[in-house]
């Protein structure tokens, strides 16, 4: 078989590279990977002939979002893992603009944790549908007892290495982030474990001196989960973990782009200081994402979510999680942060990718990469959707 024979699907529009934005772009797909990325004037006469062609001159085609941190979607939790729960959330998001996530847990029972860990590996020994999973963040339950936020203070307990170590021999490279307190007695030493088995040691619900942050990146600490939430804040004579996130160029930031979470003038702040691969975008999506207001739940935690916004029921001070989308934090960042395409692009695809190891595979427009493929309108609204290749809105 030719090249071009191989060349199933061209998109032709304004096309987002790393190099930059090329005005008159075709994107060639062949099975699941891009097999050419450029200008349409360099594209091979013999591609056109024999693949089907999606012509939008006006569209913009981006790179697939990347969400590390989403708990759920449309009515479905992570915790509550099954076939069905997971091809739910994957689909929702995946109409949303999310290509690859992680399935992320919340601060529960030993019991409850190994149930998600073992649903989600058997649904990635089969073909996934909508947007992949690449694996599991397990957000808890080493958190701190003094910044449970939405997590059940009752499931907390101290960082512990081997249940870390049997669920990696049971399920090599499922567990892709853990998110932990890192003044807790024994974080450190979980936080080398971490980093010797490849897995990205996070802090967040933590209680944390700035001393401690240092001492745990010092240790294999890379990345803060949504950033200034269910921390120790920045106070010009005590840094705390906010003031470390944003001083300390090894640590990425995650952070909640929705107005609600984080004012944008703090994350215009913060992006300016995590430049190159250290801001990520997330949504911290919980099961009402998708849906309308009204009461739901966060594992096992009551929420209610009023215009838009969820709140612990037993106490609405308490943020828990977001209905955010994927595609509406990236309009977010440019709209109200001020943040370039390539800027906000950045934070959506590329970071996530490279927080993840899979920055060869996903994050970019770039020949050899899996077809993971937005398309957006000149309002930067969804247009299509192709997950390795698969035309899936």
């Amino acid at each position: 078989m030719s090249a071009s024979e191989a060349v199933e699907k061209l998109l032709c529009g304004k096309v987002l590279t790393p190099q930059g934005l090329v005005e008159n772009g075709v994107i060639a797909i062949s099975g699941n990977t891009i097999s050419y990325v450029g200008d349409r004037q360099h594209l091979p006469q013999a591609y056109i002939e024999w693949a089907t062609v999606v012509d939008q001159p006006e569209g913009l085609l981006i790179p697939g979002f990347v969400d590390v941190h989403v708990h759920g979607g449309a009515g479905h939790d992570f915790m509550d893992s099954t076939r069905e729960t997971l091809d739910a959330i994957t689909q929702f998001h995946s109409s949303q603009g999310t290509t690859t996530m992680l399935a992320t847990t919340m601060t529960a029972p030993k019991d409850d944790i190994d149930n998600v860990l073992r649903e989600v590996d058997a649904y990635r020994s089969n073909n996934m549908p909508y947007a992949q999973l690449a694996g599991v963040h397990l957000e808890g339950p080493f958190i701190s007892p003094q910044w449970p936020g939405a997590q059940n203070p009752q499931h907390i307990v101290l960082p512990n290495i081997s249940w870390l170590d049997e669920w990696e021999k049971q399920y090599p490279g499922l567990i892709r982030q853990v998110t932990l307190a890192p003044e807790r007695e024994g974080a450190l030493e979980v936080i080398s474990w971490l980093r010797d088995n490849g897995i990205t040691a996070a802090l967040g619900h933590t209680d944390a001196t700035y001393e401690q942050v240092l001492a745990a990146v010092d240790a294999g600490l890379k990345q803060a989960v949504h950033a200034f939430n269910a921390m120790t804040p920045l106070h010009h004579r005590k840094p705390g973990v906010a003031g470390a996130v944003m001083e300390d160029s090894r640590i990425a930031a995650e952070i909640i782009a929705d107005g609600i979470h984080v004012h944008p003038a703090v994350i215009s702040i913060l992006a300016r200081l995590k430049t190159s691969a250290n801001l990520l975008l997330i949504t911290d999506a919980m099961s009402a994402a998708g849906l309308g207001d009204g009461e739901y739940t966060l594992g096992d935690q009551p929420v209610n979510v009023s215009a838009g916004i969820a709140t612990l029921k037993n106490n609405k001070g308490a943020l828990a999680g977001s209905t955010l989308t994927m595609i509406r934090g990236f309009q977010f960042l440019i709209s109200k942060v001020g943040l370039s395409l390539q800027e906000a692009s950045r934070a959506a695809s590329l970071n996530p990718a490279i927080s993840l190891g899979l920055e060869q595979q996903i994050g970019t427009l770039e020949s050899g990469k899996q077809a993971d493929i937005l398309l957006l309108d000149d309002n930067l609204d969804l247009s299509s959707v192709w997950v390795q290749g698969r035309n899936i809105l």
